[in-house]
């Protein structure tokens, strides 16, 4: 579907034909877009949560699977195993969502949650060379537009990190499969440990979940120190927690943040309006990051 013309206005990301759109102020909005455009894309980076903001959150009514998932539906998993697993999320995922409770009192769970997983993952057995299988016969799937949304960065060498608490090896996989992991793009995620016959033994590293990608931020310094020339922001993510994967970066001058609210939306809005410069409810493409780089991109051709 033709986008409309590349000189948007917060009123025109409005129109975009998506009513899925929300914005607390679209003011903010629209000055923050302005001052990026000014500055030059060789301003900015790109950092982006992986599952449910790249990936899609269901397709026709049927869930779409995290990166965890695409291992805990596989054939690489016991029948035993899946069933464990299956009954850590239904214990687990209602408390993330819950908009009653604090990030504080939800942080000891979560962490219970990501270990217990990992620990039921580490006793399977994995070998390295079946998740390319497992993701191939997999459900997942990035979001519709996402083509243009990495070769555009890639394109115009605007750097993109992927800050997931999901499992490295798996999303990269996705990435790779739908050709689209250029040379611009980095992950710092959840990484399995394979011994000298490609077996999993272990994770590698600080574990990484929903609530700490701040203390993840901080601990991967080098990164942004690279990116030092580049202090302005698009942040994607799809949780309360995501808003803290940019605390690493120096001298930080621009912060555009985009939420993907996928699930109890009517619970959840407030929170995210108050958090996230434009919301996006329910929307499974990426049109909305790709009208504002087209934005951005617009300084570079005139």
């Amino acid at each position: 579907m033709q986008r409309p013309v590349i000189r948007i206005t917060c009123k025109m990301i409005s129109a975009l034909g998506n009513t899925s759109v929300r914005m607390r102020d679209p003011q903010r909005v629209e000055e923050i877009l302005r001052g990026m455009q000014k500055a030059g894309l060789n301003t900015i980076q790109v950092i982006s949560d992986f599952d449910m903001t790249l990936t899609r959150f269901e397709n026709n009514g049927k869930r779409c699977p995290t990166s965890h998932n695409i291992l805990e539906v596989s054939k690489i998993i016991s029948a035993e195993c899946k069933e464990k697993l299956k009954d850590l999320l239904n214990k687990y995922y209602p408390i993330e969502i819950d908009s009653s409770r604090t990030i504080e009192e939800k942080l000891p769970l979560m962490v219970e949650w990501w270990t217990r997983a990992h620990e039921l993952m580490m006793q399977q057995k994995i070998r390295k060379d079946q998740l390319t299988l497992a993701v191939q016969e997999s459900d997942a799937m990035l979001r519709e537009g996402y083509q243009e949304f990495f070769d555009c960065l890639h394109q115009h060498s605007v750097p993109l990190l992927i800050f997931s608490a999901g499992l490295g090896d798996v999303l990269e996989e996705v990435i790779r499969q739908a050709g689209v992991f250029h040379p611009n793009v980095k992950v710092i995620s959840n990484y399995m440990d394979f011994d000298e016959t490609g077996v999993m033994t272990a994770f590698k590293g600080e574990l990484i979940h929903i609530y700490n990608k701040r203390e993840g931020a901080l601990l991967n310094t080098g990164h942004f120190e690279d990116l030092r020339s580049r202090p302005n922001v698009l942040l994607l993510g799809d949780s309360l927690g995501d808003l803290t994967m940019a605390d690493g970066v120096q001298e930080v001058e621009k912060v555009l943040k985009i939420g993907f609210l996928n699930d109890k939306v009517d619970e959840r809005l407030h929170s995210y309006l108050n958090s996230y410069d434009i919301v996006l409810m329910k929307d499974e493409t990426m049109e909305v990051p790709n009208a504002i780089l087209d934005f951005l991109v617009a300084a570079v051709l005139t």
